[in-house]
């Protein structure tokens, strides 16, 4: 098996091996892949934490072994700060929200043989989930996002999960698949909503906060109302969004 890791900032990972084929995902500094194979310039992978599938460019990877990748796995954290600047073997680079590093990395961490060095101290980390996810506050809504340049639904949903060390599936209608149901009167913050289209498919989610409200990301990441049947437009009282269930992971 072939393991590499993610080593520039965000890399987009596309439904097939060209730069002209639709973005499904992205990948983000220090992700981890399985490599199932390579043509060319173009790598299939599947992504260690949540088996996501598709193309990356096989320049924005660097190889691992597999001892290398339990290594790195052990103890990693998402980077809570919007960016940071790294140096890097092959010169400085910024890393955004959502990266992934270890713990505690102090000022200098290795992935492999490659070593990287803060240029300052990075966040604690110790915000809770409504901070870290109001920090996407106005990013724009990008097909595949992950980053808060941006970003899509469940990407916003998934990579605030990990935050919280709650490692949850790419894909809305994944995600609706864990926890438990709720009702909407016991909804709690926390809890994820999940959406339907005109024909019952899943297609979206958020995460829904006190008083009501949902932090999601439509046109942009935004806050807007909670009723029983969908989503409102906070402000116009325009419904956006059929409701299909409350879940708690």
């Amino acid at each position: 098996m072939q393991y590499a890791f993610c080593k520039v900032s965000i890399s987009p990972l596309r439904h097939s091996g060209s730069d002209t084929s639709e973005m499904v995902s992205q990948l983000l500094f220090g992700e981890i892949v399985e490599i199932q194979e390579t043509q060319g310039n173009w790598s299939q992978i599947r992504t260690f934490c949540d088996n996501y599938e598709g193309w990356a460019d096989t320049r924005h990877l660097m190889p691992l072994t597999s001892k290398e990748v339990n290594r790195w796995l052990d103890g990693i954290h998402i980077l809570p700060d919007l960016s940071h600047e790294l140096e890097t073997p092959w010169g400085k680079q910024m890393l955004v929200r959502g990266a992934f590093l270890p713990h505690n990395p102090g000022t200098a961490f290795n992935i492999g043989n490659h070593q990287f060095t803060f240029a300052q101290e990075i966040s604690a980390g110790n915000q809770d989930m409504k901070a870290f996810a109001l920090g996407y506050l106005n990013a724009p809504y990008l097909w595949g996002g992950k980053s808060p340049f941006g970003i899509d639904c469940s990407g916003f949903t998934q990579t605030v999960f990990r935050y919280c060390e709650k490692n949850i599936p790419r894909d809305a209608y994944q995600q609706c698949d864990l926890g438990i149901e709720v009702l909407f009167e016991d909804q709690q913050e926390g809890d994820l909503a999940f959406f339907t289209n005109d024909k019952g498919k899943i297609t979206h989610v958020g995460i829904i906060l006190e008083n009501r409200q949902i932090i999601h990301a439509s046109s942009w990441v935004r806050t807007d109302d909670l009723k029983p049947d969908g989503i409102y437009k906070a402000g116009t009282d325009e419904k956006t969004h059929d409701l299909f269930t409350i879940k708690r992971i």
